[in-house]
């Protein structure tokens, strides 16, 4: 039992923190009525259908597929680096940092050892991750905290991408410009001859005498294309679009989607981070609760009314960006800049975003002696990054 508490608290450690100050905001304002208006529903609704359908993509190998056809055609250090970092930037856009940092980190890990690449992994993975944070900031679907604030301020998707365009646009530029000039054209003579199929079985290929991945045991090892349940879940994918900007009734998305999973996949139900929307629900009934206390209303009011950008960056330093967008957005309706400052916040420490541990736990895991060494690599990237797209907010803000 000790241990199941220790694990969960390591693993669920803003649900934890979340659902704690939950829990003291209602000794602070007793249950009423009003209980029941602060959870915002239509962003928890659109979260968990998106969780689901992603969740169904991975299982049935689709971003483990697409990642084989595109090294299928490099042929370079310099272009595989530069595949390696565009999977997870663009990949972030629609199914999040989180799952193309699941996705990605542990394949791109494989390829490098198969590259004999393998002494650059620290500085290649730090690149993914900035990418996927970089890239997943683009989108309204690509973050959760993204979802909620353009749901809250009823902006238009495309006012949203306005935004962030000029953000992920840099972002693009200097991870290509560090990619291009730290790796040089040095052919990889492990790819030659090798089309995706060869890339599948040769590094990805399960060991037999374990347990088969999800993808394998759904659609059988070699399928290629992910069996006909891509094919749904792609559909599921744009119902989920139309649902986040307003074309599909939202109560239709829901029934949809957990209907067709109840058909296509129940164990996807099993395999959803359910953490992540019941953290929002926390943050949601402790924010509600001390709304209504004046005294705290009314200063943080006045705090975060004047530097909603620069808070939105420094406090994500230390609590990461979700709930920071949470604990933020109940005090302020500066959408901008709060849009700008939780996602450019998102670089600097490890915790800044959440999806970064998930690097650095794949990493740590693979090559323990090189924890120090990845944080080290991990920081100063991070910092440059940051440093250079908090400049050009100061410039166009």
């Amino acid at each position: 039992m000790q241990r199941w508490i220790i694990e969960t608290l390591k693993r669920e450690t803003v649900l934890v923190v979340a659902a704690i100050l939950a829990v003291i905001s209602c000794f602070i304002v007793p249950p009423d009525d009003q209980y029941v208006t602060y959870v915002h529903w239509n962003t928890i609704s659109q979260l968990v259908c998106l969780m689901l359908v992603v969740c169904g993509l991975q299982r049935v190998g689709v971003f483990r597929i697409i990642g084989a056809k595109l090294l299928g055609r490099v042929r370079t250090a310099r272009g595989l680096v530069l595949t390696l970092v565009a999977l997870p930037f663009f990949s972030g856009m629609f199914v999040t940092n989180d799952v193309a940092l699941v996705t990605f980190v542990p394949f791109a890990i494989a390829v490098l050892i198969m590259a004999d690449m393998e002494r650059q992994v620290c500085l290649v993975v730090t690149l993914m991750t900035l990418g996927a944070n970089l890239g997943s900031m683009f989108t309204p679907i690509g973050n959760a905290h993204n979802l909620y604030l353009k749901a809250v301020s009823g902006m238009g998707t495309m006012e949203f991408l306005a935004i962030m365009a000029p953000y992920s646009g840099l972002a693009a530029v200097l991870l290509c410009v560090i990619t291009w000039f730290v790796f040089g054209g040095r052919r990889v003579s492990r790819f030659e001859g090798l089309d995706a199929a060869g890339i599948e079985q040769s590094v990805l290929a399960p060991d037999p005498s374990q347990a088969q991945p999800d993808e394998i045991r759904i659609t059988g090892y070699g399928a290629g294309y992910g069996g006909w349940r891509a094919a749904v879940y792609a559909v599921l994918f744009v119902v989920c679009l139309l649902g986040v900007n307003g074309v599909l009734p939202l109560w239709l998305m829901v029934v949809i989607v957990v209907a067709a999973f109840l058909f296509c996949d129940r164990r996807a139900f099993a395999k959803v981070d359910w953490g992540l929307p019941l953290t929002f629900c926390a943050f949601f009934m402790f924010i509600g609760n001390m709304k209504r206390v004046p005294a705290f209303y009314e200063l943080a009011q006045s705090l975060v009314g004047g530097h909603p950008l620069e808070l939105g960056v420094a406090f994500s330093q230390v609590i990461s960006n979700v709930p920071t967008t949470l604990l933020l957005s109940g005090f302020s309706d500066a959408w901008r800049p709060l849009i700008i400052g939780t996602n450019l916040g998102g670089m600097g420490t490890l915790i800044a975003s959440m999806a970064s541990l998930i690097s650095y736990k794949a990493v740590a895991s693979k090559y323990p002696h090189s924890k120090g060494r990845y944080l080290g690599v991990y920081t100063g990237m991070n910092v440059v990054f940051l440093i250079a797209l908090v400049g050009l907010a100061q410039v166009i803000e």
